[in-house]
């Protein structure tokens, strides 16, 4: 499990076009790495919309922004498609990146109880710690508030 101010360990994960993002090859800059439920519901679609629409002011201030869900390949690849997300999107279905970052847990959905994806955020520093992260994320405004966390160039 990764908390503040720790380095994060080797994680690798397959992206709607097939190939492979390794999280180390990251670093030298800032990393954005949100987490979210699933593809294509409101809440998700929303968010992922709200750092599309920030995403060339996240890369005017050096930052790389990531998506993270338990969805499949094919998945992941409709979704960016069909809402022109500019950032890659990982497939998380061993949930290596999930259980790394601590981001399942127990929900509660219409009484009934299950494990789940908690929407959470976490911004990379560029020598790879984990500088701030927001857990239990509520959409609206989000993305702005992860993006005056981005220090400038």
């Amino acid at each position: 499990m990764t908390s503040k101010g720790k380095k994060l360990p080797k994680l690798e994960g397959t992206l709607g076009d097939g190939s492979t993002l390794s999280l180390s090859s990251l670093k030298g800059q800032w990393v954005v790495v949100f987490f979210y439920p699933k593809d294509n519901t409101p809440g998700c679609t929303n968010e992922a919309k709200d750092f599309r629409d920030l995403h060339a002011r996240f890369r005017a201030r050096h930052a790389e922004v990531i998506g993270v869900s338990r969805d499949s390949v094919r998945s992941h690849a409709n979704f960016a498609t069909k809402h022109e997300l500019p950032f890659a999107l990982v497939s998380d279905a061993d949930e290596a990146w999930c259980q790394a970052f601590d981001v399942i847990h127990e929900k509660v959905l219409y009484g009934k109880r299950h494990l789940g994806v908690v929407r959470s955020t976490f911004l990379i520093d560029p020598d790879g710690k984990i500088h701030t992260e927001w857990r239990g994320v509520k959409v609206p405004g989000h993305a702005q508030a992860v993006l005056e966390s981005v220090p400038t160039a």
